[in-house]
């Protein structure tokens, strides 16, 4: 059962999932494309902005922004290595604090796999807050805390004679009750999905 919700009403009452739909739209064969995240009627709760890098030292990884449905700036991921990202909580246009790591732990042709610590608490032999795991190639991503799941993405398809799948730049993504934090969700699948053939 799906439930809809503007972006201030979030979390949605009752004790439903939550479904977002990550689509990928092109200006052009060139464009790298504009990722958005909507409800179930469209209503966009966030955008992807990319950011390269700029001819200064304080700007040498490139970026991603996690705007809101207004063009707030509210998470500025950055991409230290291939497979480890930063993730900074920014309000009001000021940035404010680390908001999470991720590392990514296993990397195969079918499978990807990232450890998620969150807050500055990024410490050698410390135990991942979250865990995520799936085959971008699937668009199949889960991200758990302990034995429970977070969030996860599939794919779509229509029902009827015949299965249709809807195109790979169209997916799923439902939050579970219990965790708040969307924004957190979009920017872990922001940084699953990122460089993968077909996609991000």
């Amino acid at each position: 059962m799906e439930t809809t919700a503007t972006p201030e009403e979030w979390p949605p009452d009752g004790q439903f999932p939550f479904d977002l739909f990550v689509s990928k739209t092109y200006k052009s064969f060139w464009d790298a494309g504009n990722i958005q995240f909507t409800d179930a009627v469209g209503n966009l709760f966030f955008s992807v902005d990319r950011r390269q890098p700029q001819n200064s030292a304080a700007q040498t990884h490139p970026q991603k922004l996690i705007l809101d449905a207004s063009d707030n700036t509210l998470i500025r991921l950055v991409r230290l290595t291939k497979g480890s990202w930063q993730g900074f909580m920014v309000s009001d246009n000021e940035e404010k604090e680390l908001m999470f790591s991720v590392n990514k732990t296993l990397n195969t042709f079918t499978k990807l796999e990232f450890d998620i610590f969150l807050g500055d608490g990024h410490v050698e032999g410390a135990e991942a807050d979250l865990k995520m795991k799936g085959s971008a190639f699937k668009r199949s991503c889960t991200i758990y805390k302990g034995n429970s799941i977070v969030a996860e993405t599939s794919l779509m398809y229509t029902l009827g004679f015949r299965k249709h799948f809807i195109p790979r730049n169209r997916f799923r993504v439902t939050i579970f009750p219990g965790f708040t934090e969307l924004s957190l969700v979009v920017a872990l699948v922001v940084v699953f999905f990122d460089k993968q053939k077909f996609w991000l």
